[in-house]
């Protein structure tokens, strides 16, 4: 892992931290900045208090796909509405985000492996997506230049990607030209209440006076979530991608197979990794919430390397609680880059370049880590917290975040300002985790 510190960072001098705001958003992610933007939009006023910088985790450093494919299927609706949002966003933001719709493909090594999609093609018949099986005969046409046979496939011509070092800065100028506020290097370190509900907000430049608050904090939101006593259970799994230089031909959009993952971007460069592949550090909040991840451990335990490392340390001697006058591991630790693990991403290099022997000379201009939180069920908890009113959480998003993102924005904002939501929150709510509700983890095998 590495440390950012604060003095790695350059403040916006233009953005200073107000006295008060409608509503306050902890964490300058792109969901963060969504919903940020979202609240800007109807006129609320709406700042963001990020410690680090603009999307400097999960939010720059994934694989950029934007995806309706293989969601759960309660991800389906909203992620619907996500797709519609994006088209839209350079427009609304005044600048490209990168977002293009070159289809999303899953690859098979045999015909008879198809059979495991048949159960997600059929809850989501509902909701027409253009989700098609491909055949053997067919499949190559979505990875030209492959010199490896498939028996076949899924594809969705409508899905896409967007440019993460682009999309969430962009929203960010979004939230600027509509009048919110984005105040980097800016560590929230608590909460204070009156009358029963949120009031302001402690900072490290000062507080904030504020009727809600929306915990946007990715794999941080835990933590923040334990020193106000709210459980939020979510488990970190190390995520990694390797960036390439442009590269003759390929195929393009998204796809993924045994062994392999890919992403050609707008630079003729390509992201490649592995799918299905995650280091998960073994920490205190494992243990706290290990019942609750029964049913997924029984559903991607192959997908999954335990160990105990240095996050395991760093996380036993976290404290949990903290005086609001003093600095805090969010000052400490400005922005988490922990190391991609080198066995997953040189394995999917070598898996590619057997794929595509005219590649064999590929030269890989940077590998990235980054932490994903993933709760019990794999879905985002995008929700009000019953115990604090006013205060709401939008995490927990398993690796699906970026794509869904704006979407979740929108739908956190119309629950922060007490409108119903367009599309039906309940399977978000945080009270699934700790009302006794079973947890229903789809095994959709992707």
């Amino acid at each position: 892992m590495t440390e950012l510190k604060g003095n790695e960072f350059n403040r916006n001098e233009f953005d200073a931290l107000p006295h008060e705001a409608d509503v306050v958003v902890i964490g300058g992610g792109i969901v963060g900045m969504s919903t940020a933007l979202e609240l800007a939009l109807k006129g609320v006023s709406v700042v963001v208090c990020e410690k680090g910088d603009i999307g400097e985790e999960q939010s720059n450093r994934n694989w950029g796909w934007v995806r309706k494919m293989g969601r759960d299927p309660r991800e389906i609706p909203l992620m619907i509405r996500a797709m519609e949002l994006w088209d839209g966003l350079a427009q609304v933001t005044g600048r490209d985000t990168g977002f293009r719709r070159y289809g999303t493909t899953y690859f098979v090594d045999r015909e008879s492996d198809l059979s495991r999609y048949e159960g997600w093609m059929k809850a989501a018949e509902p909701y027409g997506l253009d989700t098609r099986f491909v055949g053997g005969a067919e499949i190559g046409t979505f990875i030209p230049d492959c010199t490896r046979t498939f028996g076949g496939g899924l594809h969705t011509a409508s899905d896409g990607f967007a440019e993460p070092h682009l999309a969430t800065r962009a929203i960010a100028e979004g939230v600027r030209l509509h009048g919110g506020r984005v105040v980097t290097t800016c560590a929230v370190r608590g909460i204070e209440m009156a009358g029963g509900r949120v009031h302001e907000v402690v900072t490290e430049l000062g507080r904030v006076r504020c009727q809600s608050v929306v915990l946007a904090g990715g794999s941080w939101s835990a933590l923040f979530a334990a020193s106000l006593g709210v459980r939020m259970p979510q488990q970190k799994l190390l995520s990694q991608v390797q960036r390439t230089r442009p590269l003759p031909g390929g195929p393009e959009g998204c796809g993924s197979g045994p062994g392999f993952g890919f992403r050609k971007r707008l630079d003729g460069g390509f992201n490649f990794s592995m799918r299905s592949a995650h280091p998960v550090d073994i920490v205190p909040d494992s243990l706290r919430n290990i019942r609750l991840y029964v049913p997924a451990l029984k559903n991607e335990w192959r997908a999954m390397k335990f160990r105990i490392g240095r996050q395991s340390a760093l996380e036993a001697f976290t404290a949990r609680k903290w005086s609001l006058d003093e600095p805090t591991v969010f000052e400490r630790y400005r922005v988490l880059r922990p190391e991609p693990s080198r066995k997953v991403l040189d394995a999917a290099l070598v898996n590619i370049k057997s794929m595509f022997p005219q590649w064999k000379d590929i030269q890989v201009n940077q590998r990235m880590g980054t932490f994903i939180d993933v709760t019990p069920d794999a879905i985002p908890v995008i929700s009000g917290v019953d115990a604090i009113p006013g205060f709401h959480i939008a995490t927990g998003f398993s690796g699906h975040g970026f794509g869904i993102a704006p979407a979740a924005g929108e739908m956190m904002a119309q629950i922060v300002m007490g409108e119903t939501p367009a599309i039906d929150p309940a399977p978000f709510r945080h009270s699934r985790f700790i009302d006794g509700s079973p947890i229903n983890h789809w095994p959709i095998g992707f």
